[in-house]
């Protein structure tokens, strides 16, 4: 539910905060006070477009925020896939500067208008009497036959088999498609694969061999150069090793004399270690040296026979071109056994296919069980708000299965008697769509937890005892829910357990429109004004009173 709203520079509004009561809110005022404006900052928060022109002060941003309560929403699997914080207490922030850029915010982080879009249809309803497609739209009227026939739990199931057999489907059908190609395509892969395989290369044997041919093409240089280190620290008259083994001696018979000079012999002996293990590898590498005609004429011809296919599979390396010898394999696997693979697939989709059917079948079953006592209901609620030869029937026809089941639901109406039912979008006029709409949404909310429900004179072409009527059940209704309701009725003034009144104050040089919660006294004397005009008397104040206690 909304608990905090905040609006600044939009329209005629410069500053306005609302603490909502988390039941009935009745907003009142004159027309053309502001009561829509509100509407359209509202809307900034459902993801509207705005342009600059909104702005009260031009040189200042506009800012609309709105701070939810959506514990009971169950939302957070949604602020995951949309890889948004969850909070129990989500701010929603819209902001639009005086150059016309727009940015949009949930829980500081910033989001797309589409994004905004969608969690703001989820937090809130704005019921206006503009709703005639969303009443003949097919996905909302099986989310009202859900709703009532309570399918929450078996529609998770379908979605859940539904992607299953979509995957199947898929996989199924693009097998199909590319099975002749694969069957033709067989021979070749084939061929590509034995040639590769019969090269048998293995990871890192294009650096060993290339190291190993660079090595043999320089053998003779190899060997001399090693030669000659050996003679400078080993064999010749003046060697390193023997100076440094003097050296050792030296330092080795004054050790003892001083920390420092054992410390000093400990490193010359470590040096005279050290290289005693160069000298031992080195001429182990010396002696290993031999240009062998036989090996290098391999390891050129095996060379050659990887860069040419390297060249022919079009590989930058030797480890690209042991995956492409994979993927030829699991090819290979495949066009030897794209019948078998066919016929796996198709078993997979069939049994995907028998179960979004079962499931289908069993969701259509729970709701043709619902259509009679549903449209009961909505003809009962119907005549309650002033349409008493309402007719009601919804039609269901069974179609292939689509992510919403088997169904194809029409909901047909008449409001007078003696016209056959039609479907919704043709018949409804204004007003009683209107009433409609809310009878619909009053029986949804029964069944499951709506968003903060904005009912933008629904009221509207209705009075005396029918508006009584709506008065209460938007009472009943707003128990369980959070309403705000625009209305110029005082029989639903009444009903509000907060009561908000709309004015223009003109005492500035330019025009303000603010909003303020009326205490108890001022609810009597705004009531009475709405009942008998401005000027109210006795007897409107005394109706206002009563409309207040009952």
């Amino acid at each position: 539910m909304l608990k905090h709203l905040t609006i600044k520079n939009y329209a005629l509004i410069r500053h306005l905060e609302l603490e909502p009561s988390a039941h009935l809110n009745v907003i009142t005022g004159e027309t053309g006070a502001g009561k829509s404006i509100m509407l359209g900052a509202i809307g900034l928060l459902m993801g509207n477009r705005a342009e600059t022109k909104v702005l009260w002060d031009e040189n200042e941003k506009c800012v609309t925020e709105g701070i939810f309560n959506i514990k009971d929403y169950k939302l957070k699997s949604f602020f995951k896939s949309e890889d948004l914080d969850y909070d129990d207490n989500t701010v929603i922030r819209r902001e639009i500067s005086p150059g016309g850029k727009s940015r949009a915010f949930i829980n500081d982080t910033p989001v797309t208008l589409e994004v905004m879009k969608r969690v703001g249809s989820l937090l809130m309803d704005i019921h206006s009497q503009h709703e005639t497609l969303l009443l003949g739209n097919q996905t909302f009227q099986l989310k009202l036959i859900d709703a009532y026939a309570e399918n929450q739990s078996l529609l998770e199931q379908y979605a859940e088999h539904w992607s299953e057999y979509l995957k199947a489907k898929k996989s199924y059908e693009t097998l199909t498609s590319e099975a002749e190609t694969l069957r033709q395509e067989g021979d070749y892969i084939r061929f590509q694969l034995d040639e590769l395989t019969k090269a048998n290369f293995e990871a890192h044997e294009q650096e060993a061999l290339e190291s190993e041919l660079k090595i043999m093409e320089h053998a003779e240089e190899i060997k001399s150069r090693f030669q000659s280190v050996l003679d400078l620290l080993s064999r010749s008259e003046y060697a390193s090793r023997s100076s440094l083994s003097e050296a050792r001696g030296h330092l080795q018979s004054i050790s003892s004399y001083a920390d420092k000079y054992t410390s000093l012999f400990q490193r010359i002996e470590s040096l005279v270690i050290e290289m005693d293990d160069l000298l031992s590898e080195i001429e182990n590498e010396e002696e290993g040296i031999e240009f062998d005609p036989e090996r290098s004429e391999f390891v050129k011809e095996r060379l050659s026979v990887l860069y040419r296919l390297l060249k022919k599979h079009r590989a930058a390396d030797l480890t690209e071109l042991l995956v492409i010898r994979e993927n030829l394999r699991e090819k290979d696997s495949i066009t030897s056994n794209v019948d078998e693979a066919l016929a796996k697939a198709k078993d997979i989709y069939d049994a995907a296919d028998k179960k979004v059917r079962t499931l289908a079948a069993k969701i259509s079953d729970t709701r043709k069980k619902t259509l009679k006592p549903l449209s009961s209901q909505l003809v009962k609620l119907l005549q309650e708000v002033g349409i008493p030869n309402a007719t009601l029937q919804v039609d269901v026809q069974n179609t292939e299965p689509s992510h919403t089941g088997i169904d194809k639901i029409d909901i047909l109406f008449s409001a007078n008697k003696g016209i056959a039912p039609r479907p919704l979008a043709q018949v409804a006029s204004g007003g009683e769509f209107s009433r409609l709409m809310f009878c619909i949404k009053y029986v949804m909310a029964e069944k499951t937890a709506m968003p903060t429900l904005i009912l933008d004179e629904i009221d509207s072409g209705v009075s005396g005892e029918v508006a009584i009527k709506l008065g209460n059940l938007m009472k009943t209704m707003s128990k369980t829910h959070q309403l705000i309701a625009i209305s110029h009725l005082p029989q639903v003034a009444a009903k509000g357990d907060a009561h908000y009144f709309v004015y223009k104050d003109n005492s500035a040089a330019k025009t303000i429109s603010s909003i303020r919660e009326l205490k108890k006294e001022e609810r009597v004397e705004e009531i009475a004004k709405m009942i008998g005009g401005e000027k109210p008397s006795k007897i409107a104040l005394q109706n206002a009173q009563e409309l207040l206690t009952t």
